[in-house]
């Protein structure tokens, strides 16, 4: 019937997120285009995908409503966000459900309030790595990107040509690249460095990633006799005291010959690793970049900060906490 067709079985609510730095959303058009067939009923905030160049008449034409963020929070069987934020929980109707980016089960403040009001809470990040669930992997796709960006922005901060030129002026060498950690952002950005012309080497700590790193086109660096140091779930584990000091040796002979250095190495629930002291990023040239992806865990360089562009004797240390921020355009590939 006509009443049965117009029938709403749920109530979805897409919020975007107060901290100006963060400029993704989890509902895209494509998306909302797949909901909109079903019965379903679609609510944004006024200006929900203006960072993602999606206006705000595309999704009222594709089906969705524009309401207040306060009527969406109470309204909404399911809400989708980046991540919670302070005061949402207590708008939101008992029994809810959330599905997040990423979420800090450490708080044990806002776990208490969402068990109080029976809201369930579905966190993507916590999804396991398995073939099932590859499409869902959000860790993989914004690895992806930051390893992209972090080549791209390196680029950018060094005042020379990436790829070998020959002129009749003469000859511009490529610049050479050192990636360290060879996971999902270190193989992009290996491809990346690639494809613009650079001369790349990569290291890291699992022995798998050798094959990886040279089916790309890049040099593998590693230590003789190297133990493997991955976790049956595919993740890098903390190496012995000995195995450190073979691999602090061998990469301090190679980061003094590096122009542009992408640092990617982090351990699951710990801080990252240090690995490029004080002493190496002096050995390196002037005008020479340090492209720092761990610098939200504690950082892989010496004078990393976080959200800074840190000089050294010219040698630039970029840190950015979220490189794949700046990229909200591209959805989750």
């Amino acid at each position: 019937s006509d009443v049965y067709k117009r029938q709403v079985f749920m109530i979805i609510g897409a919020l975007h997120e107060k901290n100006n730095t963060e400029k993704r959303i989890l509902l895209s058009l494509e998306t909302v285009k797949k909901l909109s067939k079903e019965k379903l009923s679609i609510l944004i905030v006024k200006g929900y995908g203006l960072n993602s160049n999606i206006s705000d008449q595309e999704l009222i034409d594709s089906g969705v409503t524009i309401e207040t963020e306060e009527n969406i929070l109470k309204k909404s069987d399911v809400i989708l966000k980046i991540s919670l934020e302070e005061g949402e929980i207590e708008v939101l109707k008992n029994g809810a459900n959330i599905v997040l980016n990423s979420f800090d089960k450490k708080n044990l403040e806002i776990l208490k309030n969402l068990k109080s009001k029976n809201i369930n809470i579905f966190s993507l990040d916590f999804l396991p790595r398995i073939t099932r669930a590859q499409s869902m992997d959000i860790l993989s796709s914004q690895a992806n990107l930051a390893g992209y960006r972090s080549v791209i922005d390196s680029s950018y901060e060094f005042n020379k040509a990436v790829p070998m030129m020959m002129t009749a002026a003469g000859t511009v060498t490529p610049a050479k690249f050192f990636i360290i950690g060879a996971g999902v952002a270190g193989l992009q950005a290996i491809a990346t460095a690639k494809r613009l012309g650079g001369v790349v080497s990569a290291t890291d700590v699992r022995l798998a990633s050798k094959e990886q790193v040279e089916s790309l086109g890049g040099k593998f660096v590693f230590v003789e006799d190297m133990e493997n140091l991955e976790t049956a779930g595919g993740y890098a584990k903390e190496a012995s005291e000995d195995f450190k000091k073979k691999q602090e040796e061998l990469i301090k002979e190679t980061v003094k010959k590096q122009d542009i250095i992408i640092c990617t190495a982090l351990i699951p629930g710990k801080k990252a690793p240090r690995i490029i002291t004080e002493e190496m990023v002096l050995s390196m040239k002037p005008g020479s970049i340090i492209c720092d992806l761990a610098a939200a865990q504690g950082g892989n360089s010496a004078f990393s900060e976080p959200d800074k562009v840190v000089d050294k004797n010219g040698i630039k240390i970029i840190a950015v906490s979220y490189t794949h921020l700046t990229l909200p355009t591209t959805p989750y590939v």
